[in-house]
């Protein structure tokens, strides 16, 4: 029969075996090793990862703010250029009212009769009656004091309710300024049209071609408005109108 050997001793023999390996040689221990090393392999490609991605979102978001940057620029170019515009329609609209109240022509009239009545509107205009005189004057004085909205309203009003009133072409010419320099342009070049279409003759009727082109132009109808303009000069020679027709012409040749 074989001796049988003491379970003890087996075992003391297997504890030995594994505390003699080195630890560099324990299969459990290599496992391991290649275990982690293989975690931290991937740790540092998931790493990699985000880093690319954080830098992709940074450079989306700096390219955005590029954008936006640009736009604002853009915008404050667009608002200083409206600024300057509104400044000069402004002057040029008290340029005009003023040399009314000082007698003088207003917008290049020809034999123009608005005076200094503080109305843009004779006096002694025949037909005039003193109702008409008082509406009329209520607009215009809204207008002179840059009540824009107010002098609109009054001389629609004054139009519809007076439409055959010596003073209606001054009435349709101003209602055309008060467009103007509210920037309506679409209203304001109907409203200096109508002048043209319904009173030729009119001491108006050259301020109203010069500014029916001026207003084309505002809103870049370039050929249509130089062409206006030109109409102007050959059709009313030597007035004010005609002579800052020519000006302005000048000033949109190379556009």
């Amino acid at each position: 029969m074989r001796p049988i050997i003491p379970l003890a001793l087996i075992v003391t023999v297997l504890v030995a075996g594994c505390a003699t390996t080195p630890p560099d040689q324990d299969p459990v221990q290599i496992r391991l090793n290649n275990l982690d090393a293989r975690i931290s392999r991937v740790e540092r490609v998931m790493s990699n990862q985000s880093l690319v991605q954080m830098a992709q979102e940074v450079a989306t978001l700096q390219g955005e703010v590029r954008d936006l940057r640009g736009r604002i620029d853009d915008l404050q170019n667009a608002n200083r250029q409206l600024s300057r515009q509104q400044h000069d329609l402004y002057a040029d609209l008290n340029k005009r009212v003023t040399a009314l109240e000082q007698g003088g022509q207003a917008g290049g009239g020809q034999g123009d009769t608005e005076s200094g009545t503080g109305s843009g509107a004779s006096a002694a205009e025949p037909g005039v009656t003193s109702t008409q005189e008082a509406v009329y004057a209520q607009a215009f004085n809204a207008l002179k004091a840059g009540s824009y909205s107010v002098a609109i309203t009054g001389f629609q009003g004054f139009l519809k309710q007076y439409p055959t009133s010596p003073l209606a072409p001054n009435a349709q010419y101003w209602l055309g300024q008060a467009h103007y320099v509210n920037q309506d342009f679409a209203a304001a070049e109907s409203d200096f049209q109508a002048v043209l279409d319904k009173w030729p003759n009119s001491s108006k009727a050259p301020a109203a071609m010069f500014d029916l082109g001026n207003t084309q132009l505002a809103q870049g109808k370039m050929a249509t408005g130089r062409s206006t303009l030109k109409q102007v000069v050959s059709q009313f020679p030597g007035t004010d109108a005609a002579t800052r027709a020519q000006a302005l012409l000048k000033k949109h040749s190379a556009k």
